[in-house]
């Protein structure tokens, strides 16, 4: 049987993405499922990470699997000069499947292809965010019901950040979404990804303030701007609170909307916010553990 990979959001169909939901629903209802019993995973963190790493941590031991790897590649053989080709190859002769952040754009694809067991990319550099990307459409359907017709504002860094580029491209499946991008010139959706939606047909609209944007929106996907991606410190700097959500911004939203972020936050959403019913990022940072345990049974058809 032909291996299955998680590398990029595309490498999935829409039947895909609702039998993950369907199985991430069932993973809420019922979390401890001793479906990887006597397995083991990899788990290959070469950048930090607190939230896709623990969860992908937890969701394997709710489903009864054993965990090896690293959360710092100053740990392993990398810091002696190994390369990813030679650290794939051994891992994949000790484990079921390896889970893998890595630095670098089409590190985890590369991965795949050496790797003799399924990849799950868990982020490579500025490019992809697959498992974000489900979690999110999981957080979408809770909370409208539906993942037609959803008018989405992403706000942020949507140059660098991996996961409004995964959103963007999953939700495109569905009908009729609206995407509104607000962001400053340099921080900008990259024109790629505005090519593919206008080949697609589906209407985006582009801003430089929030203002009353947001009024329309169903969802506000808040994003971080990443200092780890900058080059030169001074850019950085230009644009690091160039947008902060506040309560007080909230008033005159859609009673149904609901405020993600990937997470973790530095200043660009005020935790004057997190009180208000219409935030749920803490709520879509524990629907994670659930919808990994949903991929990693889908990838070892597990369930």
């Amino acid at each position: 049987m032909k291996k299955k990979d998680l590398i990029s959001i595309t490498d999935y169909s829409k039947e895909d993405y609702l039998r993950i939901l369907e199985l991430a629903a069932d993973f809420e209802r019922n979390p401890n499922q001793r479906l990887l019993q006597g397995k083991v995973v990899a788990s290959l963190f070469f950048e930090p990470s607190t939230r896709t790493r623990l969860s992908f941590e937890t969701a394997i031991n709710r489903l009864g699997g054993r965990i090896i790897g690293f959360s710092d590649a100053g740990s392993s053989s990398v810091s002696k000069g190994e390369t990813l080709h030679d650290t794939i190859r051994m891992v994949s002769n000790y484990a079921d499947l390896i889970v893998m952040r890595h630095p670098l754009e089409g590190s985890s694809r590369y991965a795949s292809e050496v790797s003799n067991v399924p990849v799950i990319n868990a982020g490579d550099g500025a490019n992809q965010h697959p498992t974000q990307t489900l979690l999110d459409m999981y957080s979408i359907l809770k909370t409208q019901g539906t993942l037609d017709n959803i008018n989405i504002c992403m706000v942020g860094d949507l140059k660098y950040g991996r996961t409004v580029h995964s959103l963007l491209m999953a939700m495109s499946e569905f009908k009729n979404p609206v995407f509104n991008f607000i962001a400053p010139d340099e921080l900008a959706m990259p024109e790629e990804y505005k090519l593919f939606l206008k080949e697609k047909g589906i209407k985006y609209y582009e801003h430089s303030e929030i203002n009353d944007n947001i009024n329309y929106a169903d969802i506000i996907y808040m994003t971080r701007v990443q200092k780890e991606r900058f080059m030169d410190p001074i850019e950085y700097e230009k644009v690091k609170n160039v947008y902060i959500l506040r309560n007080c911004m909230l008033k005159n939203t859609k009673p149904n909307m609901r405020i993600l972020h990937p997470l973790p936050r530095v200043n660009e959403i005020h935790t004057d916010v997190d009180s208000n019913e219409k935030a749920y990022y803490f709520e879509q940072a524990r629907n994670g553990v659930y919808t990994r345990q949903a991929i990693i049974s889908h990838i070892l058809n597990l369930k």
